[in-house]
C-alpha cells in the first residue's frame, strides 16, 4: 500500500501501541481514586499531560484533554461566546474552516449569533486586513484555522492575534491548529491565540484524543461538562488514560529530531510537485502551504473517480472536493474555481515515512487514469 493521506490519519507505531497497551492493562486505575494504583494513573496522567503541553509551547495546567479536534473547535467556540457574553453576538471566522468550526458556527446562527465568514482568494489565502475590515464593537470571537486541511494554506493567526491587541478589542482568538501541530512551528506562549484546538491521531497518536489550550486572560472558562470535576472542573468525566497515554507517546516520537522530520516532508513534497507538473492537466492549488499538504487538481477528472480508481491500485489519496451530490466541498466552492479544476481537487499529504516509491505510484497511476478515463465535458 501506498499510503498518502496523513493529512486524514496516520499509523501508529508499536511504541505508541505499547504504551496504550500498558495503560490499560498495568497502568488501569482510576486517577481519581486515592490508593496507589490510582495515584500511579494520576501520576502518569500528569506526566502526559507535562509531555503534549511542552510540545504545544504552554503550561500544563492550560491544557484540556478532550475526545478530539472537531470536542476542542465546539468547546472553544461555545465558550468563548460565553466568556464574551456582554461584548456581543458577532463573530468572524473564514468560509475554508473545518467542518467543527464551519457547522458549529451555522447552528450559532440558528441561536441569533450574526457571523461574517471571510472568503479567501484563489490560492486560498485570507489576510489580517480582511478581520480587521470585519470587526465591529460587538465581535465577540475570531476563529481562524492556523494550517487548512484541504490546501495546507497558513492562515496569519498571530498578526490577527497582534492586531486585536493593537485596537484593545476584546474579541476572544480561536484557532483549530489541529494540521499545523507538529508540522509547522508555533508556540501557544507566544502566537496568542485563547484557544488552540489539537489532535492526536494527526501525529500518530490514536484516534479518540485531542486537547485544547486555554489562555489566562479566559478567567473561569465555562466547563464543557459537569460532574466529578475531573480536567479542573473544565470536562468532567474518567479520564481516557489509553488514549491520554497514546498521545503523549507519539507527541514524544514525533518531537524527536521534528527538524529532521519536516526537511524529509519538505524535500518529498517538492519532489512531488516537481513529478507531478509532468503530467498534462494538474493544476497547484497554491503555493505558500504546510510542508506536509500538496493539494492540486487533475483538471476535468472527477476527483472521485481518480480516488477510486488509485484505490484499487493500493494508492490513499483524498478527494480534496469532498464530493458530496456532486458538490464540491466548502473550501473549494469559497475559493470559486473554474468548473474543471474543482471537480478535480485532490490532496496527498506526507508524513515521515512516506517516500519517493509511493510519489512515483502516485504519478504513474494518476498519469494512467489520464490516459484511460474519460474527462468531463
Amino acid at each position: 500500500m501506498h499510503y498518502l493521506d496523513y493529512a486524514a490519519t496516520t499509523p501508529v507505531s508499536r511504541e505508541v501501541a505499547d504504551a496504550v497497551y500498558a495503560a490499560l492493562v498495568e497502568g488501569f486505575g482510576n486517577p481519581s481514586a486515592q490508593y496507589a494504583c490510582g495515584r500511579n494513573a494520576a501520576a502518569a496522567l500528569s506526566r502526559a499531560r507535562n509531555t503534549v503541553a511542552a510540545a504545544l509551547g504552554c503550561e500544563a495546567e492550560r491544557l484540556t484533554f478532550t475526545s478530539c479536534g472537531t470536542e476542542s473547535d465546539n468547546w472553544a467556540i461555545r465558550a468563548a461566546l460565553h466568556h464574551n457574553r456582554r461584548v456581543g453576538r458577532h463573530i468572524i471566522t473564514t468560509a475554508v474552516e473545518h467542518h467543527a468550526v464551519l457547522m458549529t458556527c451555522r447552528a450559532l446562527m440558528r441561536e441569533g449569533y450574526e457571523v461574517t465568514f471571510l472568503k479567501p482568494d484563489r490560492q486560498g489565502h485570507i489576510g489580517a486586513d480582511a478581520v480587521r475590515a470585519a470587526l465591529r464593537e460587538d465581535t465577540a470571537l475570531v476563529s481562524m484555522m492556523l494550517v487548512n486541511n484541504e490546501l495546507g494554506t497558513i492562515y496569519p493567526v498571530g498578526e490577527v492575534a497582534q492586531l486585536l491587541r493593537e485596537l484593545n478589542h476584546p474579541a476572544l482568538l480561536h484557532t483549530d491548529a489541529v494540521q499545523a501541530f507538529g508540522k509547522i512551528p508555533f508556540s501557544a506562549r507566544t502566537l496568542g491565540a485563547d484557544f488552540i484546538a489539537v489532535s492526536g491521531h494527526k501525529l500518530g497518536a490514536p484516534k479518540g484524543i485531542g486537547a485544547l489550550y486555554i489562555a489566562p486572560r479566559v478567567k473561569n472558562p465555562c466547563p464543557l461538562l459537569h460532574g466529578g470535576g475531573q480536567e479542573e472542573g473544565l470536562r468532567s468525566g474518567t479520564e481516557a488514560t489509553a488514549q491520554i497515554a497514546g498521545f503523549a507517546k507519539a507527541v514524544e516520537l514525533h518531537f524527536a529530531d521534528l527538524a529532521g522530520k519536516l526537511a524529509h516532508i519538505r524535500e518529498l513534497c517538492s519532489y512531488a510537485r516537481g513529478e507531478l507538473s509532468k503530467i498534462d492537466g494538474v493544476v497547484f492549488l497554491c503555493d505558500d502551504a504546510a510542508p506536509h499538504i500538496l493539494a492540486f487538481s487533475l483538471a476535468g477528472y472527477p476527483s472521485q473517480n481518480v480516488v477510486s480508481d488509485l484505490d484499487a491500485k493500493g494508492i490513499c489519496i483524498s478527494a480534496g472536493s469532498a464530493c458530496h451530490k456532486g458538490k464540491p466541498s466548502d473550501v473549494v466552492a469559497a475559493m470559486q474555481l473554474p468548473k474543471k479544476v474543482a471537480a478535480g481537487v485532490l490532496r496527498v499529504s506526507f508524513g515521515a515515512e512516506s517516500t519517493r516509491g509511493d510519489v512515483d505510484a502516485l504519478c504513474a497511476a494518476l498519469d494512467e487514469h489520464r490516459q484511460t478515463r474519460f474527462p468531463m465535458l
